[in-house]
């Protein structure tokens, strides 16, 4: 999986409790995929392709969620990440697995996300190979 993060600079792995945390504190088990990467990288940003993905770290998750009032605006969204500019990537807990979505900053709300990947593996891979992920 990580050959696809040419230039990308990582964090360290996730602690354990950090990763149990983030679990309990949102009230659901995260895609396997994405606790492995989290157990492994937790978090870094850099190019995949074309895109410039920002990756937060386990503890990072609950701060920046609240901080930026998903629980409010897309209470369906869980945002791990951005573009580095106006849009978040989010799982969408309105479907299991859950997909991944692009969801804009301004104007957030689950109406407005817009399905992007399958899952975490398949947002990378994605990011990896095309040049637009609409």
């Amino acid at each position: 999986m990580y050959d696809r993060f040419e230039d990308f600079h990582f964090a360290g792995p996730a602690p354990v409790g950090e990763i149990e945390s983030l679990e309990r504190s949102f009230g659901i088990s995260f895609p396997a995929d994405y606790l492995s990467f989290l157990r492994e990288r937790n978090g870094g940003e850099g190019f995949i392709g074309p895109h410039y993905l920002i990756l937060w770290s386990a503890s990072e998750l609950p701060i920046f969620n609240r901080e930026y009032e998903f629980p409010e605006y897309a209470p369906s969204m869980i945002a791990f990440g951005s573009t580095g500019g106006g849009e978040a990537f989010a799982f969408d807990k309105r479907s299991s697995p859950f997909p991944v979505a692009m969801v804009p900053f301004i104007g957030m709300s689950d109406d407005d996300a817009i399905r992007v990947a399958d899952g975490f593996d398949h947002l990378l891979d994605r990011m990896a190979s095309v040049d637009s992920l609409f």
